[in-house]
């Protein structure tokens, strides 16, 4: 049993007294880099939405078509606004102006008529007044004549303006009722979904006799000769990143090969859900063959050096501190920094052994 005892204590002491990892700086390169991923989309890609609620009537493209800014994609139907249409026709014929002609001309009959029955009152008046002047006749054939004069005026002047008030609302009905056919024509348009760029229809998402709603979308169309990498950069990084900076690309469609972009584009407003900002960059060396929504891994190259002293980051206490092998601590001063190695700019030579921290 002593024995046992003592070979486990030789064991614990073997294990607490392993020796340390040392390691040698390095001279060479690095580069010092923002890790993105992001999403390829192509040029005016985009989800198309119906701007109406119905159902689906017939879908005239299929995925892979190309398509034209204007193209039809599909058609909806919705009854509410068949109705509409039909009762904007009817109204629109009902109240033409040509189709109301006849009342027109009834009134400008009435008015005929009030004329020659006031040409003739007017006569009679002014002859019965010409006699009442001189004396002659009585006095109740005057007012008389009188009366009925006035009278076939006010018919006559009244018949001209209920002409003017009839014509005019037969024009305002005959105008309002085109414009309600224009509108519902127009809106006829809404039941029409119409491509808004020359481009590929990648995706169908609907298909006929599906319900639809402005919140649905119906297709993805997009320029399928040119790509934007959409890459998402942690704000913590997002003042570091400018236009024109070189970008590394891989995809997991090309495995072991690396493409080059450029940044092309920074947003302005940061993402709350996921506190990035969206960053676009262009191929300037791309695949033979790309495709819509595939995912990418990217590194946004900040700067890059040559033959310089490196270390292990791992072997860096609070990125500023170095342990000798002689367990001397030494704070050098750090400069460009990958995810595995450090530049040190002072306070290190390359022929100092060094020790990984526990």
């Amino acid at each position: 049993m002593k024995n046992i005892v003592l070979f486990a204590i030789g064991i614990f002491l073997i294990a607490c007294g392993k020796k340390p990892e040392t390691s040698l700086p390095t001279v060479g390169p690095i580069t010092e880099s923002i890790y993105a991923s992001g999403v390829l989309k192509t040029t005016d890609q985009y989800q198309a939405f119906v701007t109406v609620n119905g159902i689906v009537n017939e879908v005239l493209v299929q995925e892979g078509d190309s398509v034209h800014i204007g193209s039809p994609l599909l058609t909806i139907t919705n009854e509410t606004q068949r109705f509409s249409a039909e009762n904007a026709a009817l109204a629109a014929n009902f109240n033409d102006l040509s189709a109301n002609q006849g009342k027109l001309d009834e009134a400008k009959l009435v008015i005929e008529t009030a004329k020659n029955k006031f040409r003739v009152d007017s006569s009679l008046y002014y002859r019965q007044k010409n006699l009442w002047n001189q004396q002659i006749g009585t006095k109740v054939d005057f007012e008389l004549k009188e009366l009925a004069y006035q009278t076939s005026r006010s018919n006559y002047l009244s018949a001209i303006q209920k002409y003017k008030d009839l014509k005019r609302a037969l024009e305002f009905s005959s105008s309002q009722s085109k414009k309600n056919l224009q509108i519902s024509t127009n809106q006829a348009q809404d039941f029409i979904l119409r491509s808004k760029t020359n481009g590929i229809v990648y995706s169908i998402l609907k298909s006929k006799g599906e319900i639809v709603t402005p919140q649905t979308p119906i297709a993805v169309i997009g320029n399928f000769r040119d790509f934007v990498l959409e890459l998402q950069v942690d704000e913590n990084d997002i003042l570091r990143v400018q236009k024109g900076q070189k970008v590394v690309v891989t995809l997991d469609s090309y495995k072991k090969q690396v493409f080059e972009a450029k940044v092309t584009k920074l947003s302005e407003i940061m993402n709350e859900r996921s506190k990035s900002f969206l960053v676009e960059a262009k191929f300037t060396k791309a695949p033979p063959k790309l495709f819509p929504n595939i995912t990418f891994e990217a590194n946004i190259l900040l700067s890059q050096k040559d033959k310089v002293i490196l270390v292990p980051r791992n072997f860096l206490k609070n990125d500023s501190i170095i342990t000798l092998a002689s367990g001397e601590e030494r704070v050098v001063k750090i400069g460009l920094k990958d995810f595995q190695k450090a530049e040190v700019l002072s306070g290190l030579k390359a022929t100092d052994e060094i020790v990984k921290p526990k």
